[in-house]
């Protein structure tokens, strides 16, 4: 599956996920946020949309874009593409927000959107370029599987309010 990122280079580039997964060619630049409307899905808490196994064929033509930026200003810079999906109920395993429900970086939203679809190997591979990647999975393995078997964004949402 291909995967797309428009990173913003606004975070600490030891910490960012998203430069790693672009600096080992385990994701495309994309180099301007009109690009992320252009195909594929596009992944955004800013939209209603829950991404599901129901996406698979647009993935397929057009990739898993993400974005890497400060969530406090996304509003404000992103607008909100057909294409746009959200991620159901996830926990992050990163440093920063372990624990905490929603606040995933690039590569676990990514991996996460890739675990979906039944992409469970490719998940796995671009979250072993980080020493918690495998947490992710771990913590999130229930509500994954669920996901995974669900056929459409509503069953996403409802399955959801099992973890939430």
């Amino acid at each position: 599956m291909h995967l797309y990122i428009l990173d913003y280079r606004e975070c600490d580039p030891k910490k960012c996920t998203a430069r790693k997964l672009l600096d080992n060619d385990m994701a495309e630049k994309i180099l301007h946020e009109r690009d992320l409307g252009k195909g594929g899905i596009y992944l955004t808490p800013l939209t209603d949309k829950a991404f599901s196994p129901e996406d698979r064929e647009y993935c397929e033509e057009g990739g898993i874009r993400a974005l890497d930026c400060t969530w406090t200003e996304a509003e404000e810079k992103l607008p909100v593409y057909e294409n746009a999906r959200a991620l159901p109920y996830l926990v992050a395993a990163n440093p920063v927000n372990y624990g905490k429900p929603m606040q995933l970086t690039t590569v676990e939203a990514l991996s996460a959107a890739l675990y979906i679809l039944g992409e469970e190997d490719q998940a796995r591979e671009i979250l072993s370029k980080f020493n918690w990647g495998e947490q992710f999975l771990k913590l999130n393995k229930e509500p994954l599987n669920e996901y995974q078997k669900a056929e459409n964004s509503k069953e996403i949402v409802d399955i959801q309010m099992e973890f939430v």
